[in-house]
């Protein structure tokens, strides 16, 4: 009769074995994702950096490049005076309408 104790030492030594293989598989995939991760957050922060650089770059070129619009200035027109002698002003000409004038007598209408 074989020793009782031998073969459910072996079994647990199996088991023990296959326990310490899983965590050691699961350690070292647990690292594995945290290498890539970091990877990946390492590509995405110099990604963004460059994307932002080169957005500062190109509106810099653009505004150097880009003139400026010109600034609207202010035109003198000559304006009669009292006098007649036109005198320079910056108002801009603005059409001036017809201004009626009462009649200095009063006209008579047909039927009076």
């Amino acid at each position: 009769m074989a020793v009782r104790g031998s073969r459910g030492a072996a079994q647990r030594a199996r088991t023990e074995a296959e326990r310490a293989r899983l965590y050691a598989a699961r350690t070292a995939w647990y690292e594995k994702q945290l290498r890539r991760r970091r990877r990946d957050t390492v590509i995405a922060v110099v990604a963004g950096g460059l994307i932002v650089i080169g957005a500062i770059v190109s509106q810099t070129v653009l505004g150097q490049s880009t003139a400026p619009a010109p600034e609207p200035s202010v035109q003198t027109t000559p304006t009669p005076t009292l006098t007649g002698l036109p005198v320079e002003t910056s108002a801009p000409e603005t059409p001036q309408t017809p201004v009626e004038t009462p009649a200095s007598e009063p006209t008579q209408t047909p039927g009076e």
